[in-house]
């Protein structure tokens, strides 16, 4: 029988203190103890490596060979590698599932080491603290996250600090209540900045977990009020927080403070290139939670896919910094009209001067100048980052000229945006000047590789080159002489990084070697030999590479170390290059699909003419426009039709035109006047929650219970099929105390879709609601949607021609029609046997709330009543054609009513 060696891990062999392990396992023991939760990549050569359970669970993930290197207790010791120059390709997977990795370099020379070189752990990659191109998305940020929660007499204080590495934007907020309030909004502010990466105490927070998003521990002591605010001030190089708006913050300060230091530990340096903070409140932004964004399918569709959505349709962005902002105004539309109404007026501009165009050729030629700045900042930019850099300013006098000719003097324009980016894109001439003068047109990818810094930059760097380069004409000039001297018209001289330089002699030849030749290498075919001219000629040839690339590495340290003085103008070119990039490309789509300026105003109010949904006008032939007006008296639009017949459409597109006038773009109507928005809710759609353990329905009244709760009237709400996941007068009566709720309580705009024609009767009641239905044609047994809103109720809801349409077998469809017929007579001869809104006695408003809950179904039942005296008092034989005609529209008549 065999025996299974059994596994040992790296803690284990840490402690056996009498296992006898090399010095270079016990070098990497005590580094891997330094990092206990992550991947440890361990430099050996041109390979990375990983030991122990690190092995195991990088094969696993990366599919990589799992090999034995040594023994430990008795047991082989676990391995895999991967090349040091496949490096990026393995992190980018790995960090994509979730994990963290410690690069551990060698710092050493192996020349002069004794035992093992040198390592140390040069930078760690975690998802939340990414720089580097190959590893980023290039159209969205992946922010750090730290959060702190400091509870005094049952008031909970939660204190957020976000920080996107790759730009160097960091921000804070706060805000306080009790511990279910402070949750809830929690999970809403975690949706709208959607971290990569969490950082929390050890005893936990409030949020244990986040859409699958890593938290990661740190101690407690690490969220210090002082010691954050003290790290913010030694950050901003200021005296005082008092103009970035932090007065009076506390637990915000504490997560600044354990994010900073988490940040600056995973680069090995200071983050010189965070030079600014923006406190976020409440009251900024237009509230969208997670159902509202998922349903509006900004940036991701509800299966979760890339496009069509509304920022795949809009992102004409030249620039990945433009894409970037574009996604952030989607999800940041600020309440203040202000900021929309600036963009307005730079996107006419735009147009009118038709720079578009011509904004976009220069803009597609400037590289990502926000994420280079930070991995000059970081030091870790490549020899091409800094190439593109220089490229990319250059663009900048061209922009420049674009922009001023779409605002004139003495119009105003000088205060405006475009004015403001104009000021933003003054070229650096310093820094320009220093990248063109040090860097090649085309340098190396890498220093190492040599031939980064431009001819004439280095007079030192010059002459080490040219020994080098030499070099061709040298050997030229002695194959020419060797060939004469010994007559072997094939014989070569060569080099290659292995043998060096070296005379190379076919089999058949080698009788004619002179004596001075000796012998390097023994080929198949031929011989190689080396001269001792030849042999000083390599020494002093390597001599001068090597020399050069030590030189050039010297002078790229430099280099960015003269670069980082310009990282705040860098910045602010970054800024406003990403805007410019923005509003043209909401100004071609603008002018492409006839977009309209929406108009800002105070009064409460949404008037949309001929609005058109922008994603799904682009996915069919012919799209209905559709008008949809609400003001202080009219606040509540029933709507009724049938199902495929537009309703969520309609409703999505409203909130979609609302969201788009506030970010500052145009609209996808004929016109549109908005007054004050404070958030947009939905509840749209039927979904579970089986991993949370919530029903359909009762995500369903989650969703509802959470605009109850949070609607104002200066909220929109989209309301779709409320209360159809349970029996039928509990849904009825949901969906009429809800709509109830809207109207009198939250007084939000409402668009509140159903098929309950019982809740059409709620307008006479109730006069700031109004019917309004989506209406279809049945020709024979097919129906015919026609998408367009009209004033009233829906007549009916088509279920059955919908089911016919969907392919449900005819047999099926012929049963129900049959059934239906059954359904509708039982309920014309039916008389309610309880009353489904009664109210308790006691209860001193119970009649009146009584009488106007039943009103719907007494009303009903009246209606159902004329229709059938209608019917008894017919005489078919005594009528004309034309009487039966005239009889049959006026039964219509009466079923609509």
């Amino acid at each position: 029988m065999t025996t299974v060696p059994k596994e040992i891990n790296a803690a284990a062999a840490k402690k056996n203190s009498a296992e006898k392990l090399t010095p270079m396992m016990q070098q990497y023991l005590g580094i891997k103890e330094n990092h206990p939760t992550m991947l440890v990549f361990y430099r050996m050569g041109d390979f990375y490596e990983l030991f122990f359970e690190d092995a195991e669970k990088a094969s696993r993930l990366l599919g990589i060979t799992l090999t034995a290197r040594g023994v430990a207790s008795g047991n082989p010791i676990k391995m895999c590698g991967v090349p040091f120059h496949s490096l990026d390709g393995y992190l980018a997977k790995l960090v994509k599932l979730g994990e963290s990795v410690a690069i551990c370099e060698q710092i050493g020379d192996p020349a002069t080491s004794k035992g093992p070189v040198e390592r140390k752990v040069m930078r760690v990659v975690t998802p939340g603290t990414l720089t580097d191109a190959d590893l980023l998305p290039e159209k969205a940020e992946r922010p750090l996250l730290a959060m702190c929660s400091i509870t005094q007499r049952k008031t909970v204080t939660t204190g957020l600090a976000w920080l996107s590495l790759a730009s160097g934007a960091l921000k804070l907020m706060e805000f306080s209540g009790d511990s279910a309030t402070v949750a809830v909004r929690l999970q809403q502010e975690l949706e709208r900045i959607v971290p990569a990466e969490i950082l929390s105490g050890d005893n936990g927070s409030l949020f244990d977990d986040y859409a699958g998003t890593h938290i990661n521990r740190v101690p407690d002591w690490h969220f210090d009020v002082v010691g954050g605010h003290k790290a913010l001030l030694d950050q901003l190089g200021v005296a005082t927080l008092t103009g970035f708006g932090a007065d009076g913050l506390g637990a915000a300060f504490s997560a600044a403070g354990a994010l900073l230091r988490y940040a600056q530990s995973t680069q090995g340096r200071g983050l010189q290139h965070v030079r600014s903070l923006t406190t976020e409140t409440e009251s900024e932004f237009i509230g969208l939670d997670a159902a509202t964004r998922r349903n509006l399918e900004l940036t991701e569709t509800i299966r979760g896919q890339e496009s069509p959505t509304l920022f795949s349709l809009l992102d004409h962005c030249r620039t990945a910094m433009g894409s970037r902002m574009l996604r952030h105004w989607l999800h940041h539309a600020r309440r203040d009209q202000k900021v929309a109404r600036a963009r307005h007026e730079a996107i006419a501009a735009l147009a009118q001067s038709e720079a578009a165009g011509p904004l976009a050729a220069t803009l597609a030629q400037v590289p990502d100048i926000e994420r280079i700045t930070t991995r000059i900042a970081l030091l870790s930019a490549r020899p091409r980052d800094l190439a593109a850099l220089r490229d990319g300013l250059l663009q900048l006098p061209a922009l420049r000229g674009d922009v001023v000719r779409c605002y004139g003097p003495g119009q105003g324009g000088e205060t405006g945006l475009l004015a403001a980016i104009h000021t933003a894109l003054a070229t650096p001439v310093a820094c320009l000047d220093l990248l063109v003068r040090a860097v090649a047109q085309e340098p190396a990818a890498m220093v190492r590789d040599g031939g980064v810094f431009a001819t004439g930059f280095d007079a030192e760097l010059d002459e080490l080159r040219a020994l080098s380069e030499n070099a061709g004409q040298f050997l030229l000039d002695l194959e020419t002489r060797e060939r004469a001297r010994t007559g072997i018209a094939n014989l070569r001289v060569e080099y290659n990084k292995v043998h060096g330089f070296y005379i190379e002699v076919t089999h058949g030849q080698t009788d004619k070697v002179p004596d001075d030749y000796r012998r390097r290498q023994t080929l198949k075919n031929a011989e190689r030999y080396i001269t001792p001219e030849l042999k000083v000629f390599e020494d002093k040839a390597l001599s001068a590479q090597d020399k050069a690339l030590v030189r050039e590495k010297m002078l790229y340290d430099l280099l960015l170390a003269d670069l980082a003085p310009h990282i705040g103008t860098l910045q602010t070119i970054s800024q406003g290059l990403a805007q410019l990039d923005t509003l043209n490309a909401l100004t071609e789509h603008a002018q492409q699909h006839n977009w309209a300026a929406p108009q800002l105003v105070d009064e409460p109010c949404i008037n949309i003419v001929e609005g058109r949904h922008p994603v799904v006008e682009k996915q069919i032939e012919r799209f209905i426009a559709n008008d949809c007006r609400f003001v202080n008296e009219r606040r509540l639009l029933l709507i009724t039709g049938p199902n495929m017949g537009g309703k969520s459409t309609f409703m999505r597109q409203v909130a979609l035109i609302t969201l788009l006038a506030y970010v500052g773009s145009y609209v996808p109507a004929a016109s549109a006047t908005i007054g004050p928005i404070d958030r947009i809710f939905t509840r749209i759609g039927a979904t579970d929650d089986l991993a949370g353990g919530r029903s359909t329905f009762m995500v369903e009244m989650t969703e509802s219970a959470a605009i109850l709760n949070g609607a104002t009237e200066h909220s929109l709400v989209l309301m779709d099929e409320v209360g159809r996941g349970t029996s039928t007068f509990d849904g009825l009566a949901l969906a009429w105390a809800i709509a109830r709720h809207l109207i009198d309580t939250s007084r939000s705009f409402t668009l509140f879709a159903t098929h309950y024609f019982e809740l059409t009767q709620l307008p006479d009641s109730h006069p700031s609601a109004a019917n309004v239905h989506l209406s279809a044609v049945e020709h024979k047994d097919s129906i015919v949607f026609l998408h367009a809103v009209q004033p009233g109720p829906a007549s009916q809801s088509y279920g059955l021609q919908v089911a016919q349409l969907a392919g449900v077998p005819q047999p099926v469809i012929k049963a129900a029609r049959k059934h239906l017929a059954r359904l509708e007579a039982q309920a014309l001869d039916a008389t309610p046997q309880r009353d489904l809104f009664a109210a308790p006695a006691a209860d001193p408003y119970a009649q009146e709330e009584e009488e106007e809950a039943a009103a719907p179904l007494a009303a009903l039942n009246a209606a159902q009543q004329a229709l059938l005296d209608a019917i008894a008092d017919l005489d078919p034989d005594a009528l004309t054609p034309r009487d039966a005609l005239e009889q049959l529209y006026q039964l219509k008549r009466l079923a609509a009513a």
